[in-house]
């Protein structure tokens, strides 16, 4: 059996290394608070202004859901209007039919079950905006990886007007 013996010599060759190493680690950025969502371009494209709240959009069979917060601290917003719509089996983004608003809950979720998103110029898209007042507005319009997928998540961080 070899016996390891550490004089201070060694001692002090391993701490340097291990510092220098810990010295490379990346160190986390100190928040500066959450940065407000964009307005997407051609996310307005078909908004119809005063969407009404509604339980589902037509049949139903697709989910769209996404979370409100607040620029700045991040803090989730309980009861704001989220406006959907999209190119779906039963109907184009620009029907009325195919527009239709929720609002988030107390976790600032929201959730709106609608017919299958179908491709428009090509891609399987989304539209949906933040357009009541108190913060400014913002339109996004995801796409989707798939024109197979079931659900879609849009997430807004919201600027005080």
């Amino acid at each position: 059996m070899t016996q390891t013996i550490i004089t201070r010599r060694t001692a002090l060759i391993t701490g340097a290394a291990a510092a220098a190493c810990a010295a490379a680690l990346p160190v986390p950025a100190r928040a500066q608070g959450v940065a407000p969502t964009p307005t997407m371009r051609g996310g307005a494209n078909n908004y119809l202004p005063g969407a009404p709240i509604v339980e589902r959009i037509g049949g139903g069979g697709f989910l769209m859901t996404g979370t409100v917060r607040r620029a700045g601290d991040g803090a989730p917003l309980s009861g704001a209007r989220i406006q959907i719509w999209a190119h779906t089996t039963e109907g184009h983004e620009r029907d009325p039919h195919s527009h239709g608003a929720t609002l988030t809950d107390a976790t600032g979720a929201f959730r709106l079950e609608m017919p299958q998103i179908v491709p428009a110029f090509g891609q399987p898209h989304g539209h949906l905006a933040y357009d009541s007042g108190g913060y400014k507005t913002v339109f996004l319009r995801p796409v989707m990886s798939s024109a197979r997928d079931k659900t879609l998540a849009a997430h807004f961080v919201l600027e005080p007007v």
